[in-house]
């Protein structure tokens, strides 16, 4: 494996790999390194640290996280440029927390992790990569993310089209919309920050909408010298911001998971925001949701209902049917022509760990565990894959607050239990195969009496299991994931000389 100061590694062994340099990632990264946990490496398919937020560049891709709540606690930034800091300046962030000297030497760019398999008899894993390279570790942390991955449609016809066609996520910055007849398919967190940034450029654009999303105002705003003067000198001026949006998360939480005084405050202010920024009454009910508020993703603008009022632009709520050579055909036959389609259609959120094969004890592989949707213990561990901790996993995502929060708190989690592998050779632990199904009838009992329960979304597994989202507070997971309790798990204690182990 290269290394980014030209050295070379053969199939080593450390005592901990984690897969992925974006937030997930470097949360882990630094938790060990506080804890003077040096011995781990970070493989990271791509030439430079950011994850998602080195991909998405798309005109107007910002975070719908207020800055100083989507950063590290230990590594406040005073200078953002905005509230809701744009793609470039967090991927920069990412890309100076990476650069760290106890870090940048530990971080091993261009290399794709292709398969990772527990070798019982040895208490490892052994990680194969996509150049013939392997490395060995104790502990293994998948920190790929849950929407890193773009999701296409399945539409008949697509590869007729004659003109360009691409995924918002992977953005052709060589394409010139300027007089162009563009197609917006999808109208999701991404495609309400680039539908108004091209709206000027193209000479029609057409949204195909299947769903209306819920809207709120975007309480964004410059942060101009003075601020990030007084977030120097005051740094508890910043943490008292943070605050303030960590608070606002969790009451929102209380909205989301049956409160509905709250959520029927929130939802006004959507339905406030949609008329007064929308005066045709034929627009204005295509733009309204069908369903419960924070059932889908609530998101966040001021400039996505006043671009689709402009004249260039057509919203069309009937259903996709076929791409044809020339343009888009919906249920009511009629053919709509462009020359561009931009696919907003987000990502597989359900594909946790991506196409890397994942096998555990007698080589069982992750995605037959996984086949009726992802679960875990605290999101993050899973019966007969031992030493295996996800960051970013299944059930820990969230409506509303800021998932560095909560990466922060599997951080620490995962540390004290890197801590009782590499104190005893040869320690193996597992969690219980029973207390990860306590966990599980608890959390999905929970969910099925939230928001999230009332329509199909990206949340949902094929199988209508909700998968992705943590169903309490921020606040309650991180008294939940405050302590490593062994007690949870099976421990082994494995001898790599007699190829021997003894369970308890």
């Amino acid at each position: 494996m290269t290394m980014r100061d030209g050295t070379t590694s053969a199939a080593d062994t450390v005592s901990v790999a984690i897969v992925g340099a974006g937030f997930a990632g470097l949360a882990i990264a630094n938790e060990l390194l506080r804890a003077g946990i040096s011995d781990f490496v970070i493989l990271e398919k791509a030439e430079g640290a950011g994850g998602v937020w080195r991909e998405n560049t798309y005109p107007g891709a910002a975070c719908d996280v207020p800055s100083p709540y989507y950063s590290f606690s230990y590594a406040p930034k005073p200078d953002w440029a905005r509230r809701y800091a744009g793609q470039a300046q967090i991927a920069s962030y990412l890309t100076d927390i990476a650069s760290a000297p106890d870090l940048r030497n530990r971080i091993r760019y261009d290399v794709e992790v292709t398969a990772a398999r527990f070798e019982e008899s040895e208490g490892l894993w052994v990680l194969r990569t996509a150049d013939g390279g392997a490395i060995r570790a104790r502990v293994f942390v998948p920190a790929t993310g849950q929407l890193s991955r773009p999701a296409m449609p399945d539409i008949a016809g697509h590869e007729r089209f004659e003109g360009v066609a691409f995924h918002s996520a992977q953005w052709r910055h060589d394409c010139d919309l300027r007089g162009r007849r563009v197609a917006v398919i999808g109208t999701g967190a991404s495609a309400i920050q680039f539908v108004p940034r091209i709206r000027p450029q193209v000479a029609q654009l057409t949204l195909f909408q299947r769903s209306a999303p819920y809207i709120l105002p975007k309480p964004d705003g410059e942060y101009r010298s003075i601020h990030h003067s007084a977030f120097r000198r005051l740094p508890l001026l910043q943490k008292l911001e943070r605050g303030l949006w960590w608070t606002l998360g969790e009451v929102w939480t209380l909205g989301i998971t049956g409160n509905r005084r709250i959520s029927a405050a929130v939802e006004a202010a959507a339905r406030w925001q949609l008329r007064r920024q929308v005066a045709s009454p034929a627009l204005r009910q295509k733009l309204t949701p069908d369903y419960p508020i924070g059932c889908k993703r609530v998101l966040f603008a001021n400039d996505y209902y006043p671009a689709l009022a402009e004249p260039n632009v057509e919203v069309v709520t009937e259903r996709v049917t076929e791409i044809t050579a020339g343009g888009i055909r919906t249920a009511d036959g009629v053919e709509h022509a462009v020359d561009v389609i931009i696919y907003g259609t987000g990502f597989a959120t359900q594909e946790f760990l991506g196409p890397i094969t994942v096998c555990g004890r007698a080589g069982r592989e992750l995605r037959a565990a996984w086949a009726e949707g992802a679960r875990a213990h605290l999101g993050m561990t899973v019966p007969e894959f031992p030493n295996m901790f996800v960051m970013y996993g299944p059930n820990t995502n969230l409506g509303t607050g800021s998932i560095i929060y909560m990466l922060e708190r599997q951080a620490r989690y995962i540390r004290q239990a890197v801590e009782v592998v590499v104190r005893s050779p040869g320690a193996v632990v597992e969690i219980r195969a029973e207390v990860e199904q306590r966990y599980d009838d608890e959390i999905q009992r929970r969910l099925a009496g939230s928001a999230w329960a009332g329509c199909v979304s990206w949340y949902k597994s094929a199988s209508g299991r909700i998968s992705s989202n943590w169903p309490g507070l921020v606040s309650e997971y991180a008294r939940r994931t405050a302590t490593f309790s062994l007690a949870d798990f099976h421990t082994t204690a494995v001898s790599r000389e007699s190829d021997s182990a003894t369970a308890s």
